[in-house]
């Protein structure tokens, strides 16, 4: 129980933003970090619903609204999702060969096509939040059917040879797992949300095709890209929520 809860400190620590008393690093638990993210998008959920409650509780004014609302999350991860969104962004789009393409996605400065792309991200998350409609309680759930699809990417994809995930043993068994999670939390979204479930529905379809479109183009998995289809997903969620 105890490597369980390093475990559970551990991917917070990594992953989130909010503070994790106690937390010590313990090698033998990494393997595990991977079955908490989900745990991890739940809190994130929580938070990002309680300001969406709490916004319209002050009739704030739309363009504020859709500011606080489409920063929410990144503000919660440290922008860590959306540093991988930015380097795939600069290696696929780079249109190199692929050994080329994978020296881009570890280059840690910024390029012209990951700072356009990060410009069209946040326009869009500005103006999906920008239009009324969704029943806020779908945000709950948002982040963790997004990282249910990053942990099982992780967990069932070969990672690439300069990934740090290549010299990690990852416990193929927690798919299972991973897989009931993710069946859970789109369920409950049916039971709670009704037909606006279908927007995590939506999100699951956004996270596989960039998921499917990075591996294509990077031949392998790491985090990066789990980041990128991440931020992909959750856009293509927020965009159904509004709208459905």
């Amino acid at each position: 129980m105890k490597r369980y809860a390093q475990a559970f400190a551990m991917c917070q620590t990594m992953f989130c933003t909010i503070p994790c008393p106690g937390h010590v690093w313990e090698e033998k638990a990494r393997p595990l970090m991977l079955l908490f993210l989900p745990v991890v998008g739940l809190e994130i959920g929580a938070i990002w619903y309680a300001a969406a409650w709490l916004v319209a509780q002050l009739s704030l004014p739309v363009p504020i609204a859709a500011l606080l609302l489409c920063a929410c999350p990144y503000g919660l991860t440290g922008a860590i999702h959306l540093d991988g969104f930015m380097d795939v962004v600069d290696a696929v789009r780079s249109c190199a060969a692929p050994e080329r393409r994978r020296e881009i996605l570890k280059d840690p400065h910024v390029g012209s096509f990951a700072a356009i792309g990060c410009a069209l991200l946040l326009l869009s998350g500005y103006s999906v939040f920008s239009v009324s409609g969704g029943d806020i309680r779908l945000l709950l759930f948002i982040p963790v059917v997004s990282r249910c699809c990053s942990a099982l990417s992780v967990t069932l994809l070969p990672p690439m040879s300069t990934s740090q995930y290549a010299a990690q043993k990852i416990d193929r068994r927690h798919a299972a797992v991973l897989l009931v999670m993710l069946a859970a939390a789109i369920a409950l979204g049916f039971v709670y949300c009704g037909k606006g479930a279908f927007a995590l529905l939506i999100e699951s379809a956004g996270y596989g095709l960039a998921l499917l479109r990075a591996h294509r183009n990077l031949g392998g998995m790491n985090g990066d890209i789990a980041g990128y289809a991440l931020t992909v997903a959750e856009l293509c969620g927020a965009a159904a929520f509004a709208l459905l």
